[in-house]
């Protein structure tokens, strides 16, 4: 492996643990749809977003 396989490895491990991170924390958070701007409303897991 190349110093840039690495780099490369190094820059996806880290997307992908960022991504994972915002997921676990928007979760114990209570929000129920993450992404949607009106996710702290929505209920039964049921974005209110769908709807319009």
């Amino acid at each position: 492996m190349t110093l840039t396989d690495i780099i490369a490895i190094a820059v996806i491990g880290l997307i992908i643990g960022g991504a994972t991170g915002y997921i676990i924390k928007a979760k114990k958070s209570g929000k129920k749809c993450i992404g949607c701007p009106h996710s702290s409303t929505c209920s039964q897991g049921k974005c209110s977003c769908e709807d319009k």
